[in-house]
């Protein structure tokens, strides 16, 4: 979720088009590493990321290569001193390595940082102990998150996540001209709705959020105590950190209806040992979901240009896409007028 992207659609030539594997191998080597050649391109549409084998102890870096135009270098290093933050608290994150007192770098055009390589499956969010051990986590993150703002990331609001998306799509004649008066009807009522679901709610606090912590965003081990590594949940990939109410961090492990009730008190039952949860935030998840549906068809809408986006979303802009959002919106709209399952 993007608010602040530049709009690349019009770009001479695609993103990461000069970024070929010499480039990203001289980046590594420029940064003090021996590279020793081999190179893997991990799952990741907004960014470039590599897995770079290394000479050394080491084995191997994961090399993130920002999408230009997306965050100022300010804002991606205020991402970098927050999760510094968080490892220095012993809260499991991955943090950039620092070389030569910086963590942000610059090669052959590209802004990157290098991390530790940490390997791990998704978690299984089905066990009750597994969903309170990253609750406790989460209410470690939140607790040091609240202890001072974001100074230049932005926040997760209805402007930047509903109005501005549903105003770009409809702008640039993304929608079929038989569905765009119907999608711009629906997406409405759905900023309606959330603004309705924001006035339940009421006042409630912001802080800084990982923003994005779905599984694949949570990594599980097993450990291996002999080695000094302890199993359990790590986070990676802050990059979509902002300011936000705390249930953004919670939302997207509740599953479906059925199970919220279950994975909610579970994730509690750890976060509570750490941070207070209001619980008039609870009316704000339908609203959050429904955000991220919007910002969403806009998000790809902006990187269309890049090539990696019409090979993963084919079926983007037929009409059975719009169709299928439209419907989505609909049954979010009757979501948000129904009382917290939780």
């Amino acid at each position: 979720m993007h608010p602040t992207d530049t709009d690349l659609a019009a770009a001479a030539e695609p993103p990461y088009a000069q970024l070929a594997p010499e480039v990203v191998l001289d980046a590594v080597d420029a940064c003090g590493f021996a590279s020793s050649g081999t190179l893997l391109a991990l799952n990741s549409y907004e960014n470039r990321v590599f897995q770079i084998g290394v000479d050394g102890p080491e084995r191997f870096v994961v090399g993130k290569f920002y999408r230009p135009g997306r965050w100022s270098d300010a804002q991606i290093l205020e991402e970098h001193a927050f999760v510094r933050e968080l490892a220095d608290a012993e809260i499991p994150v991955v943090a950039p390595l620092v070389i030569e007192g910086r963590s942000l770098h610059a090669h052959g055009g590209y802004r990157f940082a290098l991390y530790p390589r940490r390997g791990g499956r998704a978690p299984n969010l089905d066990d009750a102990a597994t969903l309170a051990w990253i609750g406790r986590f989460l209410g470690r993150i939140h607790a040091l998150g609240a202890q001072r703002a974001f100074a230049l990331r932005p926040a997760l609001d209805v402007a930047s996540f509903g109005v501005e998306p549903r105003a770009y799509l409809l702008a640039h004649d993304w929608l079929p001209p038989e569905l765009r008066t119907v999608y711009a009807g629906v997406a409405q009522q759905a900023i309606d709705e959330i603004e309705r679901c924001q006035a339940r709610a009421g006042t409630v606090r912001v802080l800084r959020l990982h923003g994005d912590t779905h599984e694949g965003n949570i990594l599980w081990t097993e450990g291996d105590i002999g080695a000094g590594r302890p199993g359990g949940p790590h986070f990676v990939d802050f990059d979509d950190a902002r300011m936000g109410p705390a249930v953004q961090d919670l939302w997207m492990l509740f599953g479906d209806r059925e199970q919220r009730p279950a994975r909610l008190a579970a994730l509690l039952e750890g976060y509570e040992d750490f941070a207070a949860f209001d619980a008039r935030e609870l009316h704000l998840v339908e609203a959050l979901r429904t955000l991220r549906l919007l910002h969403y068809s806009a998000w790809i809408a902006r990187r269309w240009s890049d090539p990696a986006f019409p090979a993963a979303f084919p079926w983007f802009d037929t009409q059975r896409y719009w169709e299928e959002r439209i419907l989505e919106l609909r049954e979010q709209i009757a979501a948000m007028t129904e009382a917290p399952s939780a």
